[in-house]
């Protein structure tokens, strides 16, 4: 079972000063989804940064668009944190909230852009369905996340250091979330990619998802340090490249979604 939201909000917020040092995957992928926005945001417009954590997309969002920029998180720490960040002119409202019951009045958005939080999330399908509710019609939708493959090797080296416990986060499979967006957000576009990242050990990997508050959450994981051989059987077991360092394996997936917009009625 997956941690308490506030465990999650918890490890996130106690990460928010080492967030960014150690957010390649999340550049990576944020930068390939803000790529896809090419139709321009009116002036006027309400733009929500979903999961903004530290803020740095939250600020690109302002900076690009103009608009009046909501960056909403569930970690007060991270808000915190962005808060703290804002030196520029951009006028952004900081919101403590939780994805999946959203303070916003229906049809009151005109893009959601949200990068790599959705995973974190108890019931992506609530998550959906609040994107569907606050967009106006013609709003635009940017989701990523990661898929069922990620951390494949961290897990396997687990597996055989330490068989009777899970130690890395379980991620939705590709099908699965593709039958959950058609569901909720008929004619959803999304599309999967496997990234590598290169490390040079697995503790340089373990180090990484610690700094950016990713690590294991299940509400089963083990309240002590994990123990010392243990973590030498993992590294050991991982598999290492011809140069002696490792690489992990992210399954990304993006979800690009504009909100129908009704058609008049017509008098025959």
């Amino acid at each position: 079972m997956f941690a308490t939201k506030q465990a999650v909000a918890s490890d996130f917020g106690c990460a928010s000063a080492s967030y960014e040092g150690a957010a390649r995957l999340q550049r990576q992928m944020g930068d390939a989804m803000l790529a896809t926005i090419t139709q321009p945001v009116l002036q006027g417009a309400t733009v929500v940064d979903l999961g903004c954590g530290t803020g740095w997309y939250t600020r690109q969002l302002a900076q690009r668009f103009g608009a009046h920029t909501v960056g909403v998180d569930l970690a007060p720490g991270m808000l915190a944190y962005a808060q703290a960040q804002l030196m520029g002119p951009e006028a952004i409202q900081w919101l403590e909230a939780d994805a999946e019951r959203l303070p916003l009045a229906n049809q009151s958005v005109d893009m959601i852009y949200s990068n790599l939080m959705i995973q974190w999330c108890h019931n992506p399908r609530s998550v959906l369905r609040e994107c569907l509710r606050v967009l106006r019609p013609g709003g635009q939708l940017r989701v990523s996340t990661l898929l069922l493959g990620t951390l494949q090797e961290l897990q396997q080296a687990w597996t055989l250091a330490d068989p009777h416990h899970k130690h890395v986060n379980g991620f939705i499979s590709a099908v699965d979330f593709a039958a959950t967006t058609v569901e909720i957000l008929p004619a959803a576009q999304w599309r999967s990619q496997m990234i590598t990242l290169d490390y040079p050990t697995p503790m340089a990997l373990m180090n990484e998802l610690r700094q950016l508050g990713a690590g294991y959450k299940d509400i089963q994981r083990r309240k002590t340090a994990t123990a010392p051989g243990r973590l030498k059987q993992m590294c050991q077991n991982y598999p290492q490249q011809p140069d002696g360092g490792i690489v992990a394996s992210y399954h990304a997936g993006w979800l690009e979604w504009r909100k129908p917009v009704p058609s008049p009625l017509t008098c025959d």
